[in-house]
């Protein structure tokens, strides 16, 4: 372990991710001899770095991690489950999942489980790539003629009369009576297998302190809330909505949850491979 003592701890900059690392990027752990690098970036970029391994410890979207098992194993805590809820299909007016069949959809990333999950709701969409900050204003603009909103825009969006054409959660759970695992934390392959035991345990702890102590946690996440950072109920909200007890621990039911949303994908021809999810122990 003495060869690897920089981690880069690699999250999109919502709140939900800075609130489950705060007390492991923010020093409040015993980290061994390991110095801790904390990066930010959006989830697409985190997915296609991870293609070059670049960082030992990245979020992933389920969907890439369809691609990328081979270099990363899934960490035992830490994922991001839609229960009965997720992101959003939105547009200026009323739509429907026929109606949106042949049309331009804009997605947050061509490796996010929005993008999965869209193209299981309607395969026929026509999707066009756009960062997650900028969906609402493409949609707005009319340059697609709907979009699909992550983070705090799927708490958001009625704010700026925008429709919601579908909860692609709340879809999700119809079709499997079951959540929608969205995110996970990825751990590199080839680390030793004693640095991953101690950085999977750091994990669990850092989430286990901020879901302990969640007014200091908050009030260090609220910071990366974006529209939010103004209203402390609904970011609140947001972040229980991802980081809560299947966060802690996905549990029989949350792995179950993750193989059939890859087991989906592959019978719907999304995935490429039959892949069988790795859980870290």
């Amino acid at each position: 372990m003495s060869e690897t003592t920089t981690i880069r701890i690699a999250h999109s900059p919502d709140s939900d991710d800075a609130f489950m690392f705060y007390a492991l990027t923010q020093g409040l752990l015993d980290t061994a001899e390991l110095k801790i690098e904390h990066v930010l970036s959006d989830i697409e970029s985190l997915n296609q770095a991870a293609f070059e391994g670049t960082y030992e410890i990245t979020a992933l979207s389920f969907h890439a991690y369809a691609h990328l098992a081979e270099r990363y194993q899934l960490m035992p805590s830490g994922a991001s489950f839609g229960d009965g809820y997720g992101p959003v299909v939105v547009s200026t007016s009323p739509q429907t999942r026929d109606g949106l069949a042949g049309k331009k959809v804009a997605i947050p990333g061509e490796l996010t489980t929005a993008h999965l999950a869209l193209r299981l709701w309607q395969p026929e969409v026509a999707t066009v790539n756009v960062a997650f900050d900028k969906i609402f204003d493409t949609v707005a603009g009319g340059e697609v003629d709907a979009g699909v909103v992550i983070h705090e825009g799927q708490l958001t969006y009625g704010d700026i009369g925008m429709h919601k054409v579908e909860d692609l959660g709340e879809w999700w759970r119809g079709e499997t009576s079951g959540p929608l695992p969205l995110g996970a934390n990825g751990i590199r392959r080839d680390l030793p297998s004693d640095l991953k035991a101690l950085l999977c345990r750091l994990l669990t702890e850092s989430i286990n302190y901020a879901l302990d102590h969640r007014q200091e946690a908050l009030s260090y996440a609220t910071r990366y809330a974006r529209e939010l950072e103004e209203d402390p109920v609904r970011s609140d909200r947001f972040v229980a909505m991802y980081v809560n007890d299947w966060t802690r621990d996905y549990g029989e039911a949350g792995r179950k949850a993750v193989q059939l949303l890859l087991d989906r994908g592959f019978e719907a021809g999304v995935i490429p491979v039959k892949i069988e999810a790795e859980f870290l122990d």
